[in-house]
């Protein structure tokens, strides 16, 4: 039932394997979480991935290239130009040990800093290998470590929903401020609903808190 709510509401009527293959990695992943999990956090979850991944639900890098070496000569190539205004530092660019911090994942985990948190959060050694932020199951550790530990932003899932708050536009300071975040609150809003009606719930999704 899940997948065919959002096959129709949120994938233009199709779904790909991969996107299937990504929507069940998660889905699996929220199956482990302690009870009684929200599952709004699901929900605003999915709904980041998919805005993250071009709605892929599978990892990317950051430009959306198929390699590293493209995705670090695009970076540049902005860089060089002055179209990344609030980088100061390019952290795609290799290191002494050859390795780019570019950002990769089903969200942009970017610089060496961030890295060695989410190995810290995940018990996963990205330091030693950033690129397995581009392995499925280790995109979605991420993603749930960081969302729910504010590791991210500083911003957490228990910010915004709680049983006194739900807040789907101000969610999206948990990965990247106000950018897009209507738009991500409209996926977030209709994943749940999906989500509710798979569990047999009213389709309803709550109060239209901002």
């Amino acid at each position: 039932m899940f997948f065919k709510a959002v096959r129709a509401s949120l994938f233009d009527g199709a779904l790909k394997q991969g996107q299937v293959d990504g929507l069940t990695a998660i889905l699996d992943r929220w199956a482990r979480m302690p009870e009684p999990a929200d599952r709004r956090w699901l929900a605003y979850m999915l709904a980041t991935a998919h805005h993250e991944t071009g709605r892929t639900m599978q990892p990317v890098r950051e430009t959306f290239a198929t390699s590293d070496e493209r995705a670090i000569a695009i970076l540049e190539a902005q860089f060089r130009k002055g179209g990344l205004p609030s980088v100061s530092t390019p952290y795609w660019r290799r290191d002494g040990e050859g390795k780019s911090w570019l950002g990769r994942g089903l969200v942009q985990l970017t610089h060496r800093v961030n890295y060695a948190k989410m190995a810290q959060a995940t018990g996963i050694d990205l330091l030693a290998n950033p690129e397995r932020a581009m392995e499925l199951p280790v995109a979605v550790d991420i993603l749930f470590a960081g969302m729910q530990s504010g590791a991210f932003t500083g911003k957490r899932l228990g910010d915004y929903f709680s049983l006194s708050r739900e807040s789907w536009t101000g969610a999206r300071r948990i990965i990247n401020g106000r950018d897009r975040a209507e738009l991500v609150a409209s996926y977030g809003r209709q994943y749940l609903a999906a989500l509710r009606l798979a569990a047999g719930a009213p389709p309803a999704v709550g109060r239209s808190a901002a």
